[in-house]
Order: C-alpha cells, then structure tokens, then sequence
C-alpha cells in the first residue's frame, strides 16, 4: 500500500488520501472473503455490504476529525450538514460495489471537496492496483506520484470510450437509449467499455486511458471526484440532459477537447438526448 503521505499533494489531499487508505484496509481484507460478507439489497442490481459501512465509517471518522465543521453527503449515510456551510465532503466508501461482491478487482474510495457548490479537490483510491488518483483545483491531476493528462487522439476510429448502466427507476428511460448509443459508438470507435465504477472510468480518461466516458443517472458520489481529476488533466466535462448541476442531472460526457463535439454528435444522431 502507498504511504499516507502523498508527495505531489497539498495538506488537503493527504488528508483526503491518507483517509482513503485508511478505509482501504478492510475493504482489502474483506475483498477475498466475499461470500462470507453481509450483504443486502438496496435495489434491482444495486447491491450494499457490510463493508461499505465500514469503510464510510472510517472516512467520515478521519475527516471529520481533520475538519471538524464540514458537511457531508455520503451514499450509505446521507447528508450530515456542517457548521461551515460552504465545504461539503461527497463520499463513495466503495464505488464498483458489484465488481467488489463478485470478486473482480475494479472498485474503489471516491472522496470529493466541494466549496460553493464548486468541486475543489478530488481523491480516488484504487487499493488493489495501488493507484490514486488526486487533483486540487488549478495545481494539476496525478496518478501516484506521475502527472496525468487526457489523451490527445483526434479520430473517433481510434477512441477508446468507457459507459455505464446505472439501476435507477428515475432512469429507466435512458437504459434503452444508452445501450442504442453504446451499440453506435461501439461500430465507429475502437470500442466501448463498461467496468462498473463509474470514478474509475472518469479517472481513465484523466489518465488517457479512455479517449471518453458517457453516462446517465449517476449520483453525486460517483461523479465528484472525477470532475475535478478531468478538468485538472485538461480534460472537457459537460452534461448531457438536463438542466442544472452534474448532480441534479446525473449525465455526464468527459473526454478530450477533440472528441467531444464528435461523440455529442454520435449521441445525438443516434437518439435525441431526454
């Protein structure tokens, strides 16, 4: 495991990170004893377990400890307002839940600031491959130590693009269209991934390792980290339904500044966006 201490970040994310890790101990000890965990169903496919609560537990202890009046909004516990109404923690304890309960190595820790209603720092924690991801508004995006960038593929031919299926009632009219558009893309790009943990996929394309990633109905913690990580890596973000914020809308298309008007196109031709 990385040391605590993260030499490229400023004291806010090794504050981030070190909780990160922290949490990451027992969902590591939990991640080869899967069939021996509690596990209960929140909903159609959308699955929570014991270590979910646990590792939340552990963030929110470390954090708040470290910046006692900051609010929260975590997946498992909801929101928990702070004495300082202008800093928000968002918090995924364990994002690629599914992945995690099958025994596939692809989850991790999201854990976003959020300062007047703007993303100002963002961690993300891959404990089985030993990467995290972290950026700071206006000071870059890293992997571990190595600053990321977003690819720089101009051609739609030879983009590789990742998506997700979000289970969610208030979205079930998106599902028929999301696999229409994936199905399009998919014939006119190098292909279309769909991993389950929608922070990862958003740190990917920081990284270029997706040229993009598209999605609908996603939640707050799923998405918070990743904006910051895109856009400090000179990535594009925007939103593809909807009016408001990322989090009042759920959609989201991140890529480099060349693709995005190739894949909106795509996306519109295909099927006009709800």
């Amino acid at each position: 495991m990385l040391q605590t201490c993260v030499r490229t970040g400023s004291a806010l994310i090794n504050i981030m990170a070190s909780a990160a890790m922290k949490a990451a101990r027992g969902l590591t000890r939990d991640f080869n004893e899967v069939e021996n965990l509690q596990v209960s169903r929140k909903g159609p496919g959308n699955f929570v377990s014991a270590a979910d609560h646990r590792a939340e537990k552990i963030i929110y202890q470390e954090l708040q400890k470290s910046r006692p009046d900051f609010g929260f909004l975590m997946e498992e516990s909801g929101e928990v307002p702070g004495h300082d109404k202008r800093h928000r923690w968002i918090i995924d304890p364990l994002d690629g839940t599914t992945n995690f309960l099958h025994a596939i190595p692809h989850f991790c820790i999201s854990i976003g600031l959020e300062f007047d209603n703007e993303i100002l720092a963002g961690v993300v924690y891959d404990p089985i491959k030993n990467e995290i991801f972290h950026a700071e508004k206006g000071k870059g995006a890293f992997m571990n130590e190595r600053r990321i960038r977003v690819s720089a593929r101009p051609y739609l031919e030879d983009a590789l693009l990742a998506t997700t299926r979000v289970v969610n009632k208030s979205v079930s009219k998106t599902t028929d269209q999301l696999f229409q558009q994936t199905m399009n893309l998919g014939k006119k790009t190098a292909g279309i991934r769909q991993y389950g943990a929608a922070a990862l996929d958003l740190c990917y394309v920081a990284a270029g390792r997706f040229d993009g990633f598209f999605a609908y109905g996603l939640a707050p913690w799923d998405i918070a980290a990743g904006l910051i990580l895109v856009r400090e890596a000179g990535g594009y973000v925007t939103k593809l339904t909807g009016k408001g914020s990322f989090f009042e809308t759920g959609s989201i298309l991140a890529s480099n500044a060349k693709l995005k008007d190739l894949i909106v196109k795509e996306l519109l031709e295909e099927t006009p966006l709800l």
